[in-house]
């Protein structure tokens, strides 16, 4: 497909990153030299524009732009674009529908694991759209698609949000391991096998059998484990989900 990535940002140099493979990319955004810097990070040529004036009739957009930058960026888009791909959060379809023409509209939150492929895309939208919306995302990972803005809305808090958590995650594994004597370096290599290992885990088990297979009675894991449900690390995180999420509202 040909495709316009509005916006050239972390995100959009993700998600472009992912989509060049198989699509032909056109970057738009304010800044000449900004335009350069981002095509020069990838690894096929994609054609840029300046967002003055921008013609989009026609045209597959993906919005990648700040929010609160949406009704700035809308005054220089011109004509009706075929369909809108919006990663914006907190977005709803109605307020892209005020601010932009276009036949369909989708929202989609992916995340940065987009460069390498292996992004958890949630979807939803016009059901028009809906199985070009999951080719179209699948060539960056897995996808899901959701019948509601609302639970959009909370998949972001979790699979967009969360390789931020994640990284939380290893990043305090790490310097426990660093703490008690290990090396920084083969700490981290240590959790890099560790998440590596535990995405085929995850997709086969539920995550208290897997709990469940490791902690034997009386040993280190749960002695860690208990560790953890003293800090109160569960309701932590389902706080953080709830916290992400009406953030989203």
């Amino acid at each position: 497909m040909r495709l316009t990535i509005v916006g050239p940002g972390k995100m959009a140099l993700a998600l472009a990153k992912g989509l060049e493979k198989e699509h032909e990319l056109t970057i738009v955004g304010r800044d000449g030299e900004k335009l350069l810097h981002f095509t020069r990070q990838l690894a096929r040529h994609a054609k840029t524009a300046l967002l003055e004036k921008y013609e989009t009739e026609g045209q597959t957009l993906i919005l990648c732009v700040k929010p609160h930058a949406l009704k700035e960026v809308a005054k220089e888009l011109r004509g009706k674009a075929a369909a809108i791909y919006s990663i914006l959060a907190g977005t709803d379809i109605e307020t892209l529908k005020k601010a932009l023409k276009a036949e369909s509209y989708i929202r989609a939150m992916p995340n940065l694991a987009a460069e390498y492929f292996a992004s958890m895309t949630t979807l939803t939208g016009e059901k028009n759209k809906k199985e070009e919306a999951k080719t179209l995302f699948a060539s960056i990972g897995n996808t899901l698609w959701v019948e509601s803005e609302k639970e959009l809305d909370i998949a972001t808090a979790v699979a967009g949000s969360g390789p931020a958590y994640l990284a939380l995650v290893a990043e305090a594994l790490a310097d426990g391991a660093v703490k008690e004597g290990l090396g920084r370096a083969d700490a981290m290599k240590l959790v890099e096998g560790l998440f590596a290992g535990f995405a085929p885990l995850i997709a086969h088990s539920h995550p208290a059998l897997i709990k469940d297979a490791v902690m034997s009675p009386g040993g280190t894991t749960a002695a860690g484990y208990g560790a953890l449900e003293a800090a109160g690390a569960r309701d932590a995180f389902i706080e953080a989900v709830e916290k992400a999420y009406k953030k989203t509202l």
